[in-house]
């Protein structure tokens, strides 16, 4: 039966068979591993962010059904009255994008998503070791990857 305390350890079995850790050096690469898969995680959700800003940028203002008004709305009966401000000329909206593009964008955002949950669970697996090392390198990553990625949000 497996331990279901934290332990500070040398030895332990990641996510598959093969990947048997015994000795100081083998655990300190995997910490790496992990540390490194774990940056990568928090770097694909900045990207799925970026595709889905990037996505919404291309279409025009009005396709959003979300953004329109509802017909009993008070703000629906105040755009529709003339004023001042409803005279003033309008800019043209951006072409609708391609529907093939539409639908490569969105095959890209399922397989980053479908990667985000994969190595999210893997490396939930990883912290169910129970490892104190790996637990620590899952955290420190964390903390780098978004040290890294969540500012780019804002260069987007």
């Amino acid at each position: 039966m497996m331990s279901m305390t934290f332990e500070v350890s040398t030895s332990v079995t990641l996510l598959f068979d093969f990947w048997n850790v015994h000795g100081p050096a083998g655990m300190a690469l995997s910490v790496f591993v992990v540390l490194l898969l774990t940056v990568f995680f928090e770097l694909l959700k900045v990207w799925r962010v970026w595709l889905t800003r990037s996505s919404k940028l291309a279409q025009p203002l009005g396709s959003c059904a979300a953004s329109r008004p509802f017909v009993g709305d008070s703000i629906s009966v105040l755009e529709s009255s003339p004023s001042e401000s409803s005279l003033t000329p309008i800019e043209s909206l951006a072409p609708a994008p391609d529907p093939r593009k539409r639908w490569l964008l969105h095959g890209i955002q399922a397989v980053l998503h479908i990667l985000q949950v994969s190595l999210g669970y893997m490396l939930m697996l990883c912290a169910m070791s129970y490892n104190t090392w790996i637990f620590l390198g899952i955290i420190a990553g964390s903390a780098i990857g978004y040290f890294i990625a969540f500012p780019l949000l804002g260069h987007i």
